[in-house]
Parts: C-alpha cells; sequence; structure tokens
C-alpha cells in the first residue's frame, strides 16, 4: 500500500519467527528508513494523536478547530506559529517533500488530506505516518528510530520512550546533543501530562517516565543472520519476493540463532590458531522444511582476511564423502546390492585413476554398510562401478543439486569422492528432504510425494517444491532409505561422542563427514526425525590445512549444535514395500545352501532377484580334515564334505590380515590338485592398467611396485616381465620394476608351474619432465 505513496529506498530487514529482529542494512540512499508497517504500537498512537492531532479519529483529514486557532495564533504573532495540520496532512506533505509554510501549500495539503481519507482507513493512515516520518539524523520512521535510539523494537517501549519519539517528528533536530536536549526533555513531559489529562496514562506512571533518560547515540542494529540478510536481498532482486517489500519474517528462531553463532565463533577461535579461518551452520526443521538457524559464516567484519561476506551456505564447495550414502540408497533401492553384502576393498585401478581409502588400507572386503560408515573410499568406487556413475549423475539431479553444470563425463567417477561441487544449503535440502519423506511414508500410502522434495525455506510463505520443472521420478524406495539411515547412524563418533551408544537416552543420529581433496572442507551432515544439521568448515580461499577433515573439524561442531535441540525418537521401521530374505551371516549376500550361518534381514521387494553368497562353497577334506582331496585320489564315500569361506585370492590377502579368524583352505594332499582352483593371482596391476611413473626427487626414474598372492604362504613365485626373468619372492611377494614405456605383459609361475598372466601399459613422461 506504501508504495503508492512512497517511492524512497527502504532498509532491508528480516525478523525471526516472532517477529524480532535478526538483521538490517540502511537504504540506498543512506537513511535507516524500514519498510511499511502496518502494526503500529497503540502506545505510539495514543502518544502521537495527544501531541499532534487529538481529534484525528474523529475529522475527515482536516481538522477546522485546530485550522482556526493556528490561524489566531499566527495573527497574534505576526508570523507562522502554528500551521493547525493533522497528521493526514502530515503524511500529504511527507509524500510531496514540501516543507515550505505557504498559504497555496496549505490549500493543496487540505484538499489531498481530504483525499487521502478517502483511499485509506485511519490506521492505515497512521502507519503511512509512522512509517516515513523523520526522527533526525538519517533516522526515518518509527521502526528504525526504535531501533536506532533504543535497540528495541516499538512494541517493546516504555511511556517514557515512546512519548520522546513522539515529539521528535515535529522537531527531529531536537534529537541531536547539546542545548537541544532541554527543550526535547520539557516537550517529553509536557506530552506525558497530556496524556494523564487524557487519562491515558495515571500520574504515577507518568512520574516514572519523566525519570527515563532521553535517547543517546544511535545504536547499532543487530548483526544476528547477517549472510540470511544477504540471500533474502537476492531472492528479491530476483523477483522472489511477492509482495514487493524489503522486509521478511523468517523463521528462524533467534535463540537458536545466537547459539549457533556463539558455537561458530567459539571454534573459529580454536581453528585458527591451524589457520583454518571459516565455518558455517544450518539448521532445518525436517517436518516443514523451515531454516530455524542460518549461520552463513564466521561474522568478523573488521578483520578482511576472514571475508566474513562470504555466505559458504551457498557457496560452491566439494562435498568429499558425503554424497555416499545418496549411492548406497541408490544400489539398495535397485536390489542389486543388500545392507551387509560384501564388497572389495583392494587396490583399485580404473583408466590412470587409483583411488585410495583415508586411512591407506584395504580390508580386502567389507560391509557395504560398514563401508560406508567408515567412509572407505575404494568400495565406494567399485560401488559406483557397479550403478555407472551416468545413472548416479542423474540420481544427483533428481534430487536438486543444480550445481552440477558440466554433463556426467566431466565428472566421471570422481563423482562419490567430492570430484563435483554443492553447496551446503542444497546438501541440508536434500537430507532433511529424503527423511521427510520418509516419515510421511504411511501418509503418502508408500508412494513417492514429489511435494515432499524441496530445499529449506527461510520464510512460512515460500513456497516448497523443487528447483526443477520435471516431475520428480521415485529415487529411492522406503526400506532402502531405513537401511540407509541405520548405516548413518553407525559412524563412529568424535571424541566422548564415541561412547553414545552406551546410554539408553542417547539420541539416535544419521550423519556423514565429508574432506575435499587436499583438505579444503571439511563437511558434516546429520539428522533426526525432526531435526537436519549442515556444519562446514575450511577456509573461503580454498587454502588447504592439514588435519582440516570433517571427522576433526566440523563433526564436533555438529554434535554441540545437536545437544542444543530436543531429542527425539528413532525413525519408524518402514510400513511396508519390504520383504525379509535370509541372508549369510559372513557375506551378506542372499543366503545359498553353503551358507552355515543365516541371518534374516529386513530388505527391499526389488531385491528378491539379489545374487546368491558366492563365496561359500563344499570343499572335500581327508578323514583328518587337514588336506582337501578330489575324486582322483580318494573315494567320496572317505570325505568330509564341509561348507568353506573361500574368497578371491587377492581379496583373502587383505581380507585375513583384517580378520585373525579367516580359515583359508586347507592345502590339497600331496598328488592330488584340484585343476579348477588357481592358488597364485596377481594384485597389482590390473588386467590392462595404465600406469604412469612419476620422477623421483632426485630427478631419476622411479619404479612401480607390482604385488602378488598364493594361497600357499611358503610358495615361492617366478616373475617375468615380457617373457624376461625378473626375480623370485617368497611369501611377501611383491616387486619393484621399472619398465619402459609402451605395452607390457607380467607373469607370474609358482613351484607348480601355475601361471597368471597382466597385460599393462607404462605413459610416456612428459617433455618437460
Amino acid at each position: 500500500m506504501s508504495s503508492k505513496l512512497f517511492l524512497a529506498p527502504t532498509s532491508f530487514v528480516i525478523t525471526d519467527k516472532d517477529d524480532q529482529l535478526l538483521n538490517a542494512s540502511i537504504a540506498a540512499d543512506g537513511q535507516w528508513r524500514f519498510p511499511y508497517d502496518e502494526n503500529v504500537p497503540e502506545k505510539f498512537i495514543q502518544c502521537i494523536t495527544t501531541f499532534e492531532d487529538k481529534r484525528f479519529f474523529y475529522h475527515p483529514g482536516v481538522d477546522p478547530l485546530a485550522l482556526g486557532r493556528a490561524l489566531v495564533q499566527n495573527i497574534k504573532n505576526g508570523s507562522v506559529v502554528s500551521g493547525g495540520s493533522t497528521l493526514t496532512m502530515q503524511v500529504i506533505r511527507m509524500h510531496e517533500q514540501n516543507n515550505e509554510r505557504s498559504l497555496w501549500n496549505k490549500l493543496k495539503e487540505t484538499i489531498l488530506a481530504l483525499r487521502l481519507e478517502f483511499s485509506y482507513n485511519k490506521n492505515e493512515i497512521l502507519a503511512l505516518y509512522a512509517s516515513n516520518a523523520p526522527f533526525g539524523s538519517n533516522v526515518v520512521g518509527l521502526d528504525a528510530a526504535s531501533w536506532r535510539y533504543y535497540g528495541r523494537a516499538p512494541s517493546s517501549l516504555s511511556w517514557g520512550e515512546t512519548a520522546a519519539l513522539a515529539v521528535l517528528p515535529n522537531a527531529p533536530s531536537l534529537v541531536h546533543p547539546g542545548k537541544n536536549r532541554n527543550e526535547l526533555l520539557r516537550k517529553r513531559n509536557s506530552l506525558l501530562d497530556k496524556l494523564v489529562e487524557a487519562k491515558f496514562i495515571d500520574a504515577t506512571t507518568a512520574g516514572l517516565a519523566k525519570l527515563e533518560p532521553l535517547p543517546g547515540a544511535p545504536k547499532p542494529l543487530p548483526q544476528l543472520a547477517p549472510h540470511l540478510l544477504d540471500r533474502f536481498k537476492k531472492d528479491y532482486a530476483a523477483n522472489k519476493n511477492a509482495n514487493n517489500l524489503t522486509y521478511a519474517q523468517t523463521t528462524v528462531d533467534i535463540n537458536l540463532q545466537r547459539q549457533i553463532n556463539s558455537i561458530i565463533l567459539q571454534h573459529h577461535n580454536q581453528l585458527k590458531g591451524n589457520q583454518i579461518n571459516n565455518a558455517a551452520a544450518m539448521i532445518v526443521e525436517v517436518e516443514t522444511g523451515n531454516i530455524l538457524a542460518y549461520t552463513g559464516n564466521v561474522y568478523l567484519p573488521d578483520d578482511s582476511l576472514l571475508q566474513s561476506n562470504v555466505d559458504v551456505l551457498a557457496s560452491k564447495r566439494s562435498p568429499g564423502s558425503t554424497l555416499k550414502p545418496l549411492l548406497y540408497a541408490s544400489l539398495l533401492s535397485e536390489g542389486t546390492l543388500l545392507p551387509r553384502q560384501l564388497v572389495t576393498d583392494i587396490p583399485t585401478q580404473i583408466g590412470g585413476y587409483m583411488p585410495e581409502n583415508f586411512d591407506l588400507g584395504y580390508d580386502g572386503a567389507v560391509p557395504a554398510n560398514r563401508a560406508l560408515a567408515r567412509s572407505l573410499n575404494i568400495p565406494a568406487v567399485r560401488m559406483l562401478m557397479q550403478y555407472k556413475y551416468q545413472r548416479f549423475y542423474d540420481v544427483l539431479k533428481q534430487c536438486g543439486f543444480t550445481t552440477l553444470n558440466n554433463p556426467a563425463g566431466f565428472y566421471g567417477m570422481s563423482l562419490i569422492l567430492g570430484g563435483c561441487e554443492i553447496s551446503p544449503y542444497e546438501l541440508a535440502g536434500v537430507y532433511s528432504s529424503m527423511a521427510r519423506m520418509y516419515i510421511h511414508e504411511h501418509n503418502n500410502k508408500d508412494k513417492w510425494n514429489s511435494d515432499d522434495w524441496f530445499m529449506p525455506k527461510y520464510t512460512p510463505s515460500t513456497a516448497g517444491g523443487r528447483q526443477s520443472t520435471e516431475k520428480q521420478t521415485q529415487l529411492f524406495d522406503y526400506t532402502s532409505i531405513w537401511n540407509t539411515f541405520n548405516a548413518m547412524n553407525e559412524v563412529m563418533r568424535p571424541g566422548e561422542e564415541g561412547l553414545w551408544g552406551l546410554f539408553s537416552s542417547a539420541q539416535h543420529i544419521a550423519w556423514k563427514t565429508g574432506t575435499s581433496f587436499g583438505f579444503r572442507d571439511g563437511w558434516a551432515v546429520g539428522f533426526t526425525p525432526k531435526y537436519c544439521v549442515i556444519v562446514w568448515v575450511g577456509n573461503t580461499t580454498g587454502e588447504g590445512r592439514p588435519d582440516l577433515t570433517g571427522i576433526n573439524t566440523a563433526a564436533p561442531i555438529l554434535f554441540e549444535i545437536f545437544r542444543l535441540l530436543p531429542t527425539s525418537k528413532w525413525f519408524e521401521p518402514p510400513a511396508s514395500g519390504f520383504m525379509y530374505m535370509p541372508v549369510c551371516h559372513q557375506s551378506g549376500y542372499k543366503a545359498g545352501p553353503d551358507c552355515p550361518d543365516v541371518d534374516t534381514l529386513m530388505v527391499s521387494e526389488r531385491a528378491a532377484k539379489a545374487a546368491i553368497c558366492p563365496y561359500h562353497r563344499i570343499i572335500h577334506l581327508d578323514a583328518s580334515g587337514n588336506y582337501r582331496v578330489t575324486e582322483n585320489c580318494m573315494s567320496p564315500a572317505d570325505m568330509k564334505h564341509v561348507s568353506w569361506f573361500v574368497l578371491p585370492p587377492t581379496v583373502e590377502y587383505y581380507y585375513k590380515q583384517r580378520h585373525g579368524d579367516y580359515k583359508t583352505l586347507p592345502p590339497f594332499m600331496p598328488d592330488c590338485v584340484d585343476e579348477n582352483i588357481k592358488p597364485v593371482d596377481i594384485i597389482y596391476p590390473d588386467e590392462n592398467a595404465r600406469i604412469y611413473v612419476p620422477l623421483e626427487i632426485s630427478g631419476n626414474r622411479g619404479k612401480t611396485i607390482f604385488a602378488a598372492t598364493n594361497r600357499n604362504n611358503k610358495a615361492k613365485l617366478f616373475w617375468h616381465l615380457d617373457d624376461t626373468y625378473i626375480g623370485t619372492t617368497t611369501q611377501f611377494h611383491q616387486m619393484a620394476v621399472d619398465p619402459s614405456p609402451g605395452l607390457h605383459t607380467l607373469t607370474i609361475v609358482d613351484e607348480n608351474g601355475e601361471s597368471v598372466t597382466r597385460h599393462f601399459e607404462i605413459l610416456q613422461k612428459k617433455k618437460d619432465e
């Protein structure tokens, strides 16, 4: 409404869910002028009408009695000492921006005031006055004056404070220190006396109000959510603000906002010793998607090196391992992976790319849920090889990530290890949507409801929905989401939080950390059925630092924030769309007839055609059980037929190092060999590997380390490169070699003549090396 009369720029203002001021910025013309506010406090209405226009609610815009009184006073004094203007006429004068007192201007104001009264009701006219009246210096409007002079909202001012503000528009210069103070005090106290005469207040209240101090130097306005204010400004510029007001009442809880700001600042003071300067955090209410706290960065604007103005929550950063749960859920949903199914964890090369686990070790094989909980990179890459990175790229796009601006092939297999860029804001949006979709399973009748999947919102009026015009297809089934949440709940927590499982009252949280390449970004995202929290730690400059990992820097902040939030029950199991499947206890695969220990596990109905355990098979032993035999050397009637857990040689080599209870296959009885089992295998290189060997620091040609394994720990292996014998190994089978650039063949032969071959290519060194 005010925009039709007053076109001057206004300050951008955001308040919390209870309309308490979070942040404001000065208007484009250098004035503190808050947007039009239709809610004028009753105290101010009584003060301003008593002081300026006591018949305001009864006249049609012009008060003949006041005009007559003013005319008499002006004639007596021989000059204009009183204008007899009503509040309505003053609104017209502020609109016309003409303070010249003349008969023509007064007549014009009178006509326009009468017209204004036909277009607006009394309350609206009062709101126009309160929003645009001058209050001294560069302060315009009651809201701005209240915050600048008293540091509080107008509705919370006392009678003395309100009266002081009510007399200022009549003489705005009185607010300046000096001789004006006595005149301001006189006018305020005179108004208080009039309020007693009008019976708005009693004499005791007026007496106490007269003891209150006058407004002093302007106070700084709250700066509790500066980055959310910047987000609001950008949305406003993009015409996302439907009412065209530079004001937004947000969903933020001001108490939570203060606490999150304090936590971020506290951790900043600890981390800056390692030159880690920036941190950000956000809390989202899962059910509504409302943002309850938004701290886009450490806010210390006086320190220019911190780049406090950068909103990291809206910035594109490498996500590290934080996308791994989405791949796990995708594989579970298509039924090709079971929750605890063993995934290979051995040295792996894809083209010229060799992923590594954070600890640089290998498990041989690890349950998929534990691989997720431990954030192992090689199992994740191998799972992505199974799912295909092109399909996973499509999943991420459908989830609502808007920052994947290149085609799938640009990212390739690095997608799962942080080889793309996303914003913390959108990552929180995806995981809070995942939780929201799941808790609405019953209402959705086991169907996928696209309306439940949307990015966080900071105003109640913000429309939900994904940032896409396409209809979202079902991404995950509810049982797979349930199993994913449980895997994320098993992640080892940092510090004292690691003991959480010992307490029955402990809060269950699904969470995941991430660390980008070069230790540039530390992430932690966690959620319960009630809340989703995202934390980022790093440097806005992109500088990496030692120990800048998600578990060391972001996770402690995450759990400190969750301790502020009310606890909630864990997610309920799915109500439909699942089946109970017999699962091999050791391998996690669908149990086959040779699996001795079987668990029953809730899985997606799509897992009905899951692969049967490939690792358990019947072997034949002699009567002592110490040797394997075949029918070539022993009658089946004399054999023991035993189920045995047998991993491939390379997998076994690493697996048995982590599992002391793993039983290797017994040796064959002498002169009794099964030709179907190859005892020797090459760990590295893979078939058709392309290998680049860098120069050493000394400048000399480097070497590459080849590795092999044999089921017989005491066996000798004979190594040949391109049919040339290069050495023999016993027990520990590794060989350092320096092949020339080009294609080569590696052949390894054991004592029994069993051999295995690999073809590989050594890449040419760059000319500048």
